[in-house]
This record gives structure tokens, C-alpha cells and sequence, in this order.
């Protein structure tokens, strides 16, 4: 897995800015409450992916945490109802966390 190219990551923010005009102008459209953004760090070693993770945190100003029961290292900012969400999933559950 790999971080979106310059080009997807444009088509990524067209995109979303697409889908927020079109439910703004098509109020009949049922909409989400919330969304999730997702990314992952590219294949690594758990250490590697959780430095990733570390510098997305630092990047967007917050905090990182371990949460479920499978271990995962995240970091998130919200936008209102939104979330962008950049999660590390260790290899073996996180034995070297």
C-alpha cells in the first residue's frame, strides 16, 4: 500500500469537493452523518508504519493512540462530521509495540 500520487491525491480533493456540491444541491439525496478519510502508510515494518503515523500526527497537530483489540497505531482530525484518519495495521498484532 502506498500514500495517493500527486495526481490521485487531486482527483481525491476534486473528488470530495464533487460529492460535497452535488449533496448541497441536491438536498433530496440522502447524505451520511459522518464520513471517515482513510490512509495508510505504505508496507514497512510495524516500526516504520508507526514513525508514518507519527509524522501525519505531527503534521495535523494531534495526538496518537493504540486503540482496538487488534492493536492499530492512528492518529485523526476532525472536520465536523468528518474524520481523516491515518492508521497503521501492525503485521503480526503488534508483538514488537
Amino acid at each position: 500500500m502506498t500514500y495517493a500520487s500527486a495526481i490521485h491525491r487531486n482527483e481525491m480533493i476534486s473528488g470530495l469537493r464533487a460529492l460535497a456540491d452535488f449533496l448541497e444541491r441536491n438536498p433530496e439525496v440522502p447524505a451520511p452523518s459522518t464520513a471517515d478519510v482513510l490512509v495508510f502508510p505504505p508496507d514497512g515494518s510495524n516500526a516504520e508504519k508507526r514513525l508514518q503515523i507519527d509524522a501525519i500526527a505531527s503534521r495535523i497537530g494531534s495526538e496518537t493512540r493504540i486503540y482496538s483489540s487488534h492493536r492499530h497505531y492512528a492518529t485523526s482530525r476532525r472536520f465536523g462530521p468528518v474524520e481523516y484518519r491515518a492508521v497503521a495495521i501492525p503485521t503480526d498484532e503488534a508483538r514488537d509495540w
